[in-house]
């Protein structure tokens, strides 16, 4: 239901169905109300697309108006844009031009005509999710936002994510992803583009969006991100009609051109400092650099003398050590190599290769040191299939990153020979946590990385867990994809301990006294300061009883457990230890000493007698002890004897 009380129902699917529609309102009959947003859509030929869009425009449940641009269509859009602003009045309103004029004019012209406090763009061939505008709107609406990202979500088009992590209410620009998303697709506060006449370039074919973008960037005081709802679906045509679809529009040449205008722009706008360079980085990274990647392998020789010196112009004018400090590692190997082109083009063909790599063993050695063995290489990498690629000049390294902890990554070099790789290391020295394992190959200073284990030898079986210094260190292969991981200290994979009974007896009225020996499934007895205490919680409630125990060398404990202060139920016994993560518990096996268990213990407190009694339970075998207590019967009356002859007595 949009902000009139009617559904929105297709003009399409109501003028096909027969579906009656509410009879229009005239608009001189209606009250006058404010307009929070003013959706713009320029529409060129989008007959197919078009009535989703607007559908998908309609059910906001803020107080709108779609103004269309219909840019000269020939498909039958025209038709179909009348029937929408005559179901629509007042809501729907349409400008129809008589020759192209680009999506960059006829933007502008919508926005010339717009009464909204905010105006969102929208392109007629991708739709909005049923509750994006008014989430942006109130986002806008608590934090006085100039600019507010919606999420975007594209449909066989990449589209950006590194600034939808997480909601913000206010996202610094300099040290934020945000200006990584330069489309028009944001909701931006209307007052600040007409007070800064921000509009888009009307003579660019491709990156008006940019421009306009980085203008409205620049005079942002307050930008928040919608980022937990799919606010806009970005399309890819299946006829690739579209302009970004079309080769042309992405010409590496073209393109290095195009990208200077909203980078004169930006620089005018901020001084030279850490936030012009973070904003350049942007540029460079992204529109400039990039075209020496694919771009540059598809170009002949001469274009590609052409594109280097094409951004070799941009680096004269803008590069800065700041800048240069905030690329990666390939980008800054580019700019060093932009006047040697076999050079760029050896980058380029590194960068574009994927890791091969297999896993062929995988094993403990005598010194506890983790073996991986396996073979790597660059594929993929030219018409060749890496064939170009000397193994020799690569470098091969173990790569280990932990999951959800942006800790460094521990990288282990590797002895290699041609494909093949081997690597010993201590995982004990890695922190608490799973590790992923990776195989990373270095090339002309370009360093590519994989996932390694999922191709696999039989032979290279995950090893038993290992005591590596205290931590215990279990290797798995994911269930997802079969991948290598480590888990140092028990967090996803189970640890196979065994804590089994010698001898129990009672001491000292009601303490029972435990002597065991305790071992790792595959290794041997864990630290004796890895003990930590003998643990028993009783089934039903959840209650917890600890005493301290005695661990030595070799895996022996004692522990010295008084009853005294156990409550009626059952309670099982295990045994916590700390193997470098969270708390482990292991039930303590009584299976070996179930006939020599010692016999319950009974003590009265008050007129209550309280036993306990240790048994081991059906099946496994494991230490559980049952506490009961039993009231003497006739107390009471016992008592009121004795009050009546004290009263005789006295009397």
């Amino acid at each position: 239901m949009d902000t009139h009380g009617h559904h929105p129902v297709s003009v399409r699917t109501a003028e096909r169905h027969g579906v009656p529609h509410p009879r229009p309102v005239p608009v001189r009959a209606r009250v006058l109300r404010d307009i929070d947003v003013s959706v713009i859509v320029p529409a060129r030929d989008c007959g197919p697309w078009l009535d989703r869009c607007l559908t998908s425009l309609l059910v906001q449940r803020v107080a709108k108006e779609v103004l269309v641009v219909d840019d000269a269509s020939t498909d039958g859009s025209a038709s179909l844009l009348r029937l929408y602003a005559e179901h629509h009045p007042g809501v729907v309103r349409v400008v129809t031009m008589d020759r192209p004029v680009g999506a960059g004019r006829a933007r502008n012209i919508a926005l010339d005509r717009a009464r909204g406090r905010y105006v969102f763009f929208c392109d007629a061939d991708d739709y909005l999710g049923p509750e994006a505008l008014p989430r942006m709107l109130a986002m806008a609406d608590r934090n006085g936002s100039d600019i507010v990202l919606g999420k975007i979500v594209g449909h066989g088009r990449r589209a950006p994510t590194t600034m939808f992590h997480a909601n913000a209410d206010r996202v610094p620009l300099r040290d934020s992803a945000v200006y990584n998303s330069l489309c028009c697709f944001k909701l931006f506060r209307r007052e600040m583009l007409e007070h800064h006449r921000i509009r888009f370039d009307e003579e660019l074919r491709v990156g008006e969006d940019i421009v306009f973008t980085a203008h409205a960037y620049c005079h942002a005081e307050v930008i928040s991100v919608v980022a937990d709802y799919d606010c806009y679906h970005l399309i890819d045509r299946p006829d690739g009609s579209s302009v970004m679809q079309d080769p042309g529009s992405r010409d590496p040449v073209a393109w290095l051109r195009m990208i200077r205008r909203p980078m004169e722009l930006m620089t005018r706008h901020v001084p030279p400092g850490p936030l012009r360079d973070h904003l350049l980085r942007r540029h460079f990274k992204l529109d400039a650099l990039a075209q020496l990647g694919a771009p540059f392998l598809a170009a002949d020789p001469a274009r590609r003398e052409q594109i280097a010196a094409e951004v070799g112009e941009l680096c004269a004018r803008w590069l800065t050590e700041g800048v240069r400090e905030r690329l990666d590692e390939v980008n800054r190997q580019r700019l060093d190599a932009l006047h040697d082109i076999d050079r760029l083009v050896r980058l380029a063909r590194v960068e574009a290769a994927s890791v091969r790599c297999a896993l062929t063993g995988l094993w403990w050695d005598a010194e506890g040191r983790l073996v991986v063995r396996g073979t790597a290489s660059l594929a993929g990498a030219g018409s060749d299939d890496g064939a170009w690629l000397d193994p020799a000049a690569c470098a091969v390294s173990l790569v280990l990153r932990q999951k959800g902890d942006p800790v460094p990554a521990r990288v282990y070099p590797a002895e290699s020979g041609g494909t093949r790789f081997t690597v010993a290391f201590d995982p004990g020295e890695l922190p608490s946590g799973v590790w992923h394992a990776y195989v990373a190959v270095a090339c002309e200073g370009v360093t590519r990385q994989a996932r390694l284990g999922a191709e696999r030898d039989h032979e290279a079986t995950a090893p038993v867990p290992r005591l590596c210094g205290g931590p215990a260190v279990l290797p798995f292969y994911t269930r997802s994809h079969g991948n290598l991981s480590l888990d140092v200290g028990g967090h996803v994979v189970a640890v196979r301990c065994a804590a089994r009974l010698d001898a129990v007896r009672w001491r000292w009225g009601r303490r029972l006294v435990l002597d065991g020996r305790i071992s790792l499934d595959g290794d041997g007895p864990p630290a004796p300061e890895s003990v930590r205490a003998m643990v028993w919680r009783e089934r039903r409630g959840g209650d917890e009883r600890a005493a301290p125990v005695a661990a030595r060398a070799g895996g022996a404990f004692r522990a010295v457990q008084p009853f005294g202060r156990f409550g009626p139920g059952i309670w099982d016994a295990y045994l916590e230890l700390d193997l470098g993560g969270p708390p482990l518990r292991f039930r303590v096996e009584a299976a070996g000493v179930a006939d020599d268990l010692p016999p319950p213990r009974a003590w009265w407190r008050g007129t209550r007698r309280w036993s306990v009694r240790p048994y081991p339970t059906a099946g496994k075998g494991r230490l559980s002890a049952v506490v009961r207590v039993t009231p003497v019967r006739g107390v009471h009356r016992v008592r009121g004897l004795a009050r009546r002859l004290l009263r005789r007595l006295s009397g």
